[in-house]
């Protein structure tokens, strides 16, 4: 006999068992930093994993450089600042040093990085989304998973998950055949389930 949660949820959709998804949404490089240039009226820039590391006696300093798309102008981003050398982990110092592409990104997406430096992250372009191999399906239940904090709209990815046009996904929130514990109105950057009956 199936679990009676199985049973509630079955006929809660008229009888329909649910296609199981996992999905993911998976960053394809590092999002553009948000902050005004001083040398041109662009306010977007790049990073590129570049550090800039500064000992002055046994004080260190460290910035992630990033560059301005339209002028090449380049700025800095403070990692560290006035530290004493030896209160920074060894394998973090290494890290630094090597230009470690990773630690770019986690530095970037750190909310005190992005306070400190007064920037925004604009992620358009820079994430994708990866699902199963969707076949035929009536009622699906899906598990979101965000393998870094970015900001999108459920009704996007739903949309592009199911192949739907975002017009035809609203609608669909709207008639409460899309129900999650989030709001799918608005923007979220964290893990979610969400289902949805056609």
């Amino acid at each position: 006999m199936a679990p009676r949660f199985l049973l509630l949820r079955i006929s809660h959709w008229n009888g329909c068992i649910p296609v199981l998804e996992n999905w993911v949404v998976v960053p394809t490089c590092l999002p553009v930093v948000l902050r005004r240039c001083r040398s041109c009226p662009s306010g977007r820039f790049r990073a590129n994993g570049k550090f800039r590391v500064n000992a002055n006696h046994k004080l260190l300093d460290v910035w992630l450089l990033v560059r301005c798309v339209v002028c090449g102008d380049t700025a800095k981003l403070t990692i560290l600042e006035r530290v004493n050398v030896r209160s920074v982990r060894p394998e973090l110092l290494d890290r630094l040093h090597e230009n470690d592409l990773a630690l770019a990104a986690e530095l970037l997406q750190d909310p005190a990085v992005r306070r400190r430096n007064r920037v925004a992250l604009d992620w358009e372009g820079a994430w994708r989304l990866h699902t199963g191999s969707l076949g035929h399906w009536d009622f699906l239940e899906v598990s979101v998973r965000f393998a870094a904090p970015i900001p999108v709209r459920p009704a996007r990815l739903i949309a592009e998950g199911c192949g739907l046009s975002r017009g035809e996904v609203e609608r669909l929130i709207e008639e409460g055949k899309v129900v999650s514990a989030v709001r799918l109105t608005g923007k979220v950057s964290g893990d979610f389930t969400f289902t949805l009956k056609r």
